[in-house]
């Protein structure tokens, strides 16, 4: 996958528009940093933990029991905050998916989070 700055609306498997992609970076559809892509279509949350793959519709899937456990990596430098387009195309159709495989943005959205949010965060004092 080439780096490239035009925003890739990323959908979930009914349609509904839920990121997008600046390469390598993933936002939330306000905007903030969720995320990153590496070129062989993974997905990383901004922790630097697995997440899932990309696919061509485009969407972000993932087995629901992982077989092996894949190592934590190291995030690329916070981008900041984008201004996201005030529409997106409509989405293709999407195949059907498997039991063992769910998407991401349906199913387990806690595992792309904002900085400041998420359940895996440390509690401020």
């Amino acid at each position: 996958m080439a780096p490239t700055r035009k925003p890739i609306p990323i959908y979930t498997s009914r349609g509904d528009w839920a990121a997008l992609m600046v390469f390598p970076y993933l936002y939330n559809t306000m905007g903030e940093w969720i995320g990153w892509v590496t070129s062989e279509k993974q997905v990383y949350n901004i922790d630097g933990l697995y997440v899932g793959w990309l696919t061509a519709e485009p969407r972000i899937l993932r087995k629901r029991v992982l077989e092996k456990r894949i190592d934590r990596r190291s995030s690329p430098p916070a981008p900041g905050k984008i201004r996201p387009p005030a529409t997106v195309p409509l989405p293709p159709m999407m195949a059907e998916l498997p039991y063992e495989i769910m998407d991401i943005f349906e199913e387990d959205l806690r595992l792309l989070t904002t900085a400041d949010h998420g359940e895996f965060k440390e509690d401020m004092d």
